[in-house]
């Protein structure tokens, strides 16, 4: 959804758990097939490298050629790195009962600091007309997005 699109974005409460709960599915379901059918412990990487590849696609073309928003400011969140832990969870302990509560539970917590490095530098204090605002939301002004749920930015301060 929308707080994975946009970098500006990606500092918020809701993308640090919208976007875990619903990505793991995809993995999890393939991973599930995979182990069961297979026995091969690689399912949920697999599946978030294709998802991962049509994503940058997806951003490449829709975002970048189409209506020129800068690369770094609609990059996909990097989810390998919670795959590959998912897929070793499942490799030592071979049950899905404990994949679902450790790795399920280290899929959500390695999402944050995984994309730290990422999208550190975009949330850097700028000052700009003598307002304090990081530098991703400097591009969220400068690129106005159509139909942008400006409501958001006001649940996220509680002021509702």
């Amino acid at each position: 959804g929308d707080w994975d699109f946009w970098a500006d974005w990606k500092d918020r409460r809701l993308w640090v758990t919208v976007y875990t709960i619903v990505m793991i599915t995809f993995p999890a379901a393939v991973q599930a097939v995979l182990w069961e059918r297979l026995r091969l412990p690689w399912g949920g990487t697999v599946c978030v490298l294709g998802i991962l590849f049509g994503e940058w696609v997806n951003r490449y073309f829709n975002f970048w050629m189409w209506t020129y928003f800068p690369i770094n400011f609609v990059f996909p969140t990097a989810a390998v790195h919670m795959a590959i832990f998912l897929d070793v969870v499942l490799m030592l302990s071979g049950s899905f009962l404990f994949t679902a509560v450790i790795g399920g539970l280290g899929w959500g917590l390695l999402m944050y600091p995984g994309n730290w490095p990422i999208i550190a530098p975009l949330h850097v204090p700028v000052e700009y007309n003598g307002m304090l605002m990081s530098f991703a939301d400097i591009q969220g002004y400068h690129y106005v997005r159509t139909g942008t749920p400006e409501y958001i930015r006001m649940v996220e301060k509680g002021t509702l």
